[in-house]
């Protein structure tokens, strides 16, 4: 879809700011929610999260809206350097662009990028999110958060890309760069 690098990197700011949003939901509410709410005894999540005096980052409390700054920088980072590429490549790997059905191939793409992206992702979390409050830095212990977060993560981040966020992204990209109308329309 994007045919030059401007258009690569509006695809990539487009797909991560809701990727992150939607994360940052799954990641307090549904992984973390009960935890939270438990810890502090309160009724709704938001409400622990603020009892609690934001959430823990490098084992500092931050308000949401720098989790969600911090998560962007570096999900848009690892998507430009690292996933964007790497995974039309992986995908030109399996599948040849020109004589593949373009559905086949952007859902070879959506598939590696989920492949590569999450377990990055994950790990930079398991560092970010780590307990460093209640426990020594322990290579083991980040070891298992991090196979933890792979474990929750990658189911969410496949089905979420592959049916929401990726054919939501696609529809607005169109809709913002709207192609010349004199090429001819794809099967």
């Amino acid at each position: 879809m994007p045919r030059n690098q401007f258009e690569r990197m509006m695809f990539a700011l487009m797909t991560v700011l809701v990727t992150v949003h939607a994360y940052v939901f799954y990641s307090l509410y549904v992984v973390n929610g009960s935890t939270f709410t438990q810890m502090t005894g309160e009724a709704h999540v938001l409400d622990a999260v603020r009892a609690m005096g934001g959430v823990a980052v490098l084992g500092r409390n931050i308000p949401i809206w720098a989790v969600v700054l911090i998560e962007f920088i570096l999900a848009y980072s690892l998507e430009v350097l690292v996933g964007s590429p790497l995974s039309f490549k992986l995908a030109c790997k399996v599948f040849d662009p020109r004589e593949t059905h373009p559905v086949l191939f952007e859902t070879a793409i959506i598939c590696a990028t989920v492949g590569i992206m999450c377990p990055s992702m994950s790990f930079l979390a398991a560092i970010l999110y780590y307990p460093y409050q209640y426990m020594e830095f322990n290579f083991f212990t980040l070891l298992a958060n991090w196979i933890k977060l792979i474990c929750f993560n990658f189911p969410f981040a496949f089905f979420s890309q592959l049916f929401f966020i990726q054919p939501l992204i696609r529809t607005c990209f169109k809709a913002v760069f709207r192609r010349n109308s004199a090429e001819p329309a794809k099967a």
